[in-house]
């Protein structure tokens, strides 16, 4: 069954695409679920960090369901409800105001690609493969998911992966930019995990200020809020989570940080 399944794990929420059969291939039910399962999670005072995963042992994503573009794809005005629910899904990373992490294994193809660009951070196992096949299908890539990779990876690198269609390794991905971390593939599930629990200790606002300065950073000119941004930081300096870092430095002691 093609679903989404999200689950907590304390300050962690899960989101794990499941559609094992077809490799983790995305359905228009399975996007359109992506911004508001992100949406829950950035609304929860105890979830600090969120982790999408692929169900299995062989694919993140391996693109969208190909199956449905017939029916959902096959004139204009179905075309961009489809898109429009891809888009939504790509935006919805970003908007959530808590780390993103894509934990990759295996397959990460196509709109998984896109959507994995779309994360704060990817981490992937030495077998993951990548590849963007939008060449080899006749599809056109919108501007502002172009602009993603091109923030991430840079221009040369995604006119390369674009232009060919080639398959990609983990060293590449590493190499490029794509992904910070690569681990054996026994050892991803264990390597994700501890950075999940070292994101979920730290001071939450500090988080989010810095995810928001980022994104000001990498936004056209006239889009930026440096205004918010500044503002943020100095809400972190009048926080309760401040005072409560610096005495735990003077403690050598691990903070406890509630977000206020």
């Amino acid at each position: 069954m093609a679903q989404l399944i999200v689950t907590k794990n304390g300050p962690i929420g899960n989101i794990l695409i499941s559609n094992i059969e077809k490799m983790n291939a995305m359905t228009m039910d399975m996007w359109s679920g992506i911004p508001k399962a992100l949406n829950d999670f950035d609304a929860d005072p105890e979830v600090r960090v969120i982790v999408i995963r692929g169900d299995g042992e062989k694919a993140f994503i391996s693109g969208a369901d190909i199956s449905q573009f017939e029916k959902l794809r096959s004139t204009a005005d179905a075309q961009e409800l489809y898109n429009n629910a891809v888009s939504l899904a790509y935006a919805a990373p970003g908007k959530c105001t808590k780390p993103v992490i894509a934990s990759i294994r295996g397959y990460c193809f196509g709109g998984g690609l896109g959507f994995a660009a779309a994360c704060d951070i990817r981490i992937c196992s030495e077998d993951a493969q990548f590849r963007m096949p939008a060449a080899r299908l006749g599809l056109g890539y919108a501007p502002d998911g172009i602009n993603r990779f091109i923030n991430l990876i840079g221009a040369a690198n995604t006119a390369d992966i674009f232009y060919s269609a080639r398959r990609f390794d983990a060293a590449d991905a590493l190499h490029m930019g794509y992904v910070s971390q690569v681990h054996p593939v026994d050892k991803l599930a264990e390597a994700t995990d501890a950075y999940l629990k070292i994101l979920s200790e730290n001071a939450p606002m500090t988080m989010a200020a810095t995810k928001f300065a980022i994104k000001q950073c990498l936004a056209a000119s006239h889009e930026r809020d440096f205004v918010q941004a500044t503002q943020m930081v100095k809400d972190c300096f009048a926080s309760n989570d401040y005072i409560e870092g610096r005495k735990a430095f003077i403690e050598k002691r691990t903070p406890i940080f509630k977000g206020d």
